[in-house]
């Protein structure tokens, strides 16, 4: 059967208009919203030096980029060499011991350590101890991330320099539920403030009612095993597992293990961060 020739020519005439576009626009990530994130069900993936587990690399609702990933680095090996990026991170430490090097100063710790990198800071950790170090790894990218201060510049006054701090170094509270172990409560370079606290919790105790609040909030599970009410949805997280509480959305926790709960909580506002609203006065 013959075809008319401008019926053949069709295809070439569509590859060549096709040709001529632009590409479409990428689709932009979703929003990371509320959530709890089990470390059992990431995939690790061999990164040479050891393992890594992806979790988050998203704007959320006050972040314009959260990235999350869970690695492992194994012995006599460095994540990568010292280097920099306009973003700031955060990494906590849950297994093995690191070397971590903080704008030229080296630290060993150890198993709860914390550090912070702030914005343009040169900065990597190497495993120079026997067996396998796992560590949890937060970046937060805002709108103050597209002016950072120079490579390696002075921190500026009131705001959080690079900071490494060993588990035994975090001074120990009594509450009435439990402990609090404070870590870190200062602006930074570019988020107008992040705060960071260890809360121990006892068994069958909530450290408050359900509640709400405008920043943002990670939950890392050190030890022991949670209830976590994310908008009357409730699931159980344990050692290792993340919780993410996005701005505004009711969330809430309880020690529904038989041994204390301990678990890092980081808050982090932003200049999207909306105001607080303004508490409702009662009658006596």
């Amino acid at each position: 059967m013959k075809f008319p020739r401008f019926v053949l020519l069709l295809p070439l005439l569509a590859a060549m208009s096709l040709s001529g576009q632009e590409k479409p626009a990428a689709v932009p990530p979703p929003v990371f919203g509320s959530r709890v994130v089990h470390f059992a069900e990431l995939k690790a993936f061999d990164t040479g030096v050891g393992e890594r587990r992806d979790v988050a690399n998203n704007p959320t609702a006050t972040l314009e980029r959260f990235e999350c990933h869970i690695s492992v680095l194994n012995p006599s090996r460095i994540s990568h060499p010292p280097h920099t990026h306009p973003q700031e991170e955060l990494i906590i430490l849950r297994e093995g011991t690191l070397d971590v090097n903080a704008n030229g100063k080296v630290r060993r710790v150890g198993p709860g350590a914390f550090f912070f990198f702030r914005s343009n800071n040169p900065h990597n950790v190497s495993n120079n101890g026997a067996v396998p170090a796992k560590y949890f790894v937060f970046n937060f990218a805002t709108a103050r991330t597209h002016t950072p201060p120079a490579v390696g510049a002075p921190t500026a006054a009131g705001e959080l320099a690079s900071t490494v701090l060993d588990w035994p170094q975090l001074p120990v509270q009594p509450t009435k539920n439990g402990e609090r172990r404070e870590v870190v409560d200062s602006p930074t370079a570019t988020l107008t403030h992040l705060e960071c606290h260890v809360t121990t919790l006892n068994p069958g105790l909530a450290p408050h009612a359900a509640h709400h609040h405008p920043d943002e909030e990670i939950i890392l599970v050190k030890d022991g095993q949670l209830a976590v009410t994310i908008n009357g949805q409730t699931e159980t997280a344990v050692a290792g597992d993340i919780a993410f509480f996005s701005s505004n959305d009711e969330h809430g926790l309880k020690n529904t293990g038989a041994t204390p709960a301990v678990y890092y909580v980081v808050r982090v506002a932003t200049e999207k961060t909306p105001p607080a609203a303004p508490k409702v006065a009662t009658a006596n």
